[in-house]
C-alpha cells in the first residue's frame, strides 16, 4: 500500500493502476461483488482478505490432494 500512496498516480487512476496489477480472479470477485470498493483504502482492504481466503483454500485443496494420494497409494 505504501508503493501506492507513494507513487503518481491519485484518485481513480490509482485505483486502475492496483487493479492492473491484481490476481485476475480476485480482481473479478471485487468487481463483480454486490458492493465493489469505490476508493483505494477499500480495494487494499477487500483484497488483502480475498487473497489471504485464497491462499488459505489453495493450501486446504493441497492437503486434501495429499491426502487422497496417500489412500490411493495405501490400497495399491
Amino acid at each position: 500500500m505504501r508503493a501506492a500512496r507513494e507513487s503518481r498516480y491519485e484518485g481513480r487512476a490509482l485505483v486502475e493502476e492496483f487493479k492492473r496489477g491484481m490476481n485476475g480472479v480476485i480482481r473479478r470477485k471485487l468487481i463483480e461483488a454486490e458492493r465493489p470498493p469505490t476508493n483505494i483504502d477499500q480495494w487494499y482492504k477487500h483484497a488483502t482478505n480475498l487473497n489471504r481466503h485464497w491462499r488459505e483454500s489453495e493450501k486446504e485443496k493441497e492437503r486434501l490432494r495429499r491426502r487422497r494420494e496417500g489412500r490411493n497409494q495405501e490400497q495399491r
